[in-house]
């Protein structure tokens, strides 16, 4: 609110300086306006940089735990302290071969420039296609194989009731895809929780990387669906399945 002695100063100023008044008042809100945008994408730019990040997901190979479209956040720094667990739901980057060859969509640099400033909010995801997503099965050291009698994993020698896995109607366990490896250092062996129609370190044994995923291409730790609304809530990583699993130096 302006005060009497203002508008009286106001009044008092040669029409020249009032109109330059006038005229630079929706250029300081313009102004404002740009700065605190600016702020907003510094501050969104380091959360994703240090903390979380966004991915929206492209198939159905983690149904049902995540559906096609789902958007969650990824905890980039926890793991960083704690590592990686058996069970957790991981995004990461191809380690080779895993993804088909797209083509290169080019854009106009605007265009470029909106998506890139959308992404920094949140509001773009536009490298989740350039990602992966599976759950956590055999961390380093572990000897994962499949599969038993009953067509389960076992991990260490402990076969595992894996309550996440997306079956037809009529099926008791996935079609077994048999292998039987040790996790190198620093990887691990990921699959879908759509265990038959999920391409993970199963199908891809003839990569580079042997179909293990190494630690340094993994985004991190997806922990919250947070769209579509009615699917709002926190990823489980299912410690309850791991909890019996002997450490590998341990297992016999």
């Amino acid at each position: 609110m302006t005060s009497d002695s203002e508008a009286a100063s106001a009044s008092l100023m040669p029409p020249s300086a009032q109109r330059r008044r006038a005229r630079r008042g929706p250029w300081v809100f313009v102004r404002d306006l740009l700065i605190v945008i600016l702020v907003a994408v510094l501050v969104s730019a380091m959360v994703k940089a240090f903390l979380v990040r966004s991915f929206y997901i492209p198939s159905g190979s983690m149904e049902n735990t995540l559906q096609i479209n789902d958007r969650i956040l990824v905890d980039e720094l926890t793991p960083t302290w704690t590592g990686y667990q058996r069970g957790d739901v991981v995004v990461f980057e191809d380690p080779g071969g895993w993804l088909p060859v797209t083509p290169v969509i080019v854009s106009s640099p605007i265009a470029e420039g909106v998506d890139w400033l959308l992404s920094q909010v949140g509001l773009s995801v536009s490298d989740s296609e350039d990602h992966l997503v599976k759950r956590v099965i055999g961390v380093a050291g572990d000897h994962v194989v499949c599969c038993n009698a009953i067509g389960q994993l076992t991990v260490n020698g402990v076969p595992l009731e894996e309550p996440y896995i997306k079956l037809a109607e009529g099926q008791t366990s996935a079609d077994p895809y048999e292998f039987d490896i040790v996790v190198p250092d620093d990887s691990l062996w990921v699959m879908g929780d759509n265990r038959d129609h999920s391409r993970d370190s199963r199908y891809n044994q003839d990569q580079p990387t042997n179909g293990f995923v190494p630690v340094d291409n993994v985004v991190g730790r997806a922990f919250l669906i947070t769209w579509p609304l009615d699917r709002f809530g926190v990823i489980s990583s299912y410690p309850e399945v791991f909890a019996g699993v002997p450490d590998p130096d341990t297992a016999e």
